[in-house]
């Protein structure tokens, strides 16, 4: 029963980096839709949501199966309950990566470019999160787990960058304002990426600690 119980909590860990991958890889693969205007990629973010969510599924599974059958106690229990809260932010995160490809999909081909820096950062440090937030959870690492918790901040300093340069631009060039919309509306969304992957990395600290962040003031100070 113990070496049972071994292997479901090693799966538990080897899923939550699969169910991470995939969504990484989601986030990486909208965006470069929307940067080439490239409809069948979109499509494939879409078309890959379906496997984001059938992962939530599995995930669930599993930690509902060592919840009933194992009854973990202490660290084991509070891994697998953040887990579970984990795999819905995960899910949420690839939701928002298919709105953005539906975007894509809404617009048509354009051949007009949709990059612009701040949206290229912003991809790359949510991506980052969400990679550094689930390394955390496997490798019981509290400080990368704060770490991803005070990168929010670079995440949200980006989006109003971005807000105020699109803004700028529909000034200068009303023949940009839909486009303009579209792309506030992913920055957004990469911006609400950036709240979830705290999420996960907040979840990490309750697992390692037995403390939610809300509940201690100065809690991520160094």
């Amino acid at each position: 029963m113990r070496k049972n119980y071994l292997n479901d909590l090693k799966e538990l860990t080897q899923e939550m980096e699969e169910m991470s991958e995939l969504v990484e890889q989601a986030i990486k693969n909208t965006v470069e839709a929307l940067q080439k205007d490239d409809l069948i990629m979109a499509q494939e973010v879409v078309n890959a949501d379906v496997k984001i969510d059938d992962m939530e599924r599995s995930v669930e599974n599993l930690c509902l199966k060592l919840l009933l059958t194992q009854q973990p106690v202490a660290s084991d229990m509070r891994m697998v309950s953040s887990a579970l809260k984990m795999i819905t932010d995960l899910e949420r995160i690839g939701d928002f990566a298919a709105d953005i490809a539906e975007i894509v999909l809404k617009g048509g081909r354009t051949h007009t470019s949709y990059s612009i820096p701040f949206i290229e950062k912003m991809c790359g440090e949510v991506i980052k999160m969400v990679d550094e937030a689930v390394r955390s959870f496997v490798e019981k690492d509290i400080d990368l787990a704060k770490k991803v918790c005070r990168a929010d901040d670079a995440v949200d300093e980006l989006f109003l960058g971005a807000k105020d340069l699109l803004v700028e631009r529909i000034r200068s060039d009303e023949r940009f304002a839909e486009r303009a919309l579209d792309l506030m509306m992913v920055s957004k969304y990469l911006e609400r990426i950036g709240d979830h992957a705290t999420n996960l990395a907040e979840w990490v600290i309750f697992y390692l600690t037995g403390v939610h962040m809300n509940t201690e003031k100065g809690y991520f100070e160094s």
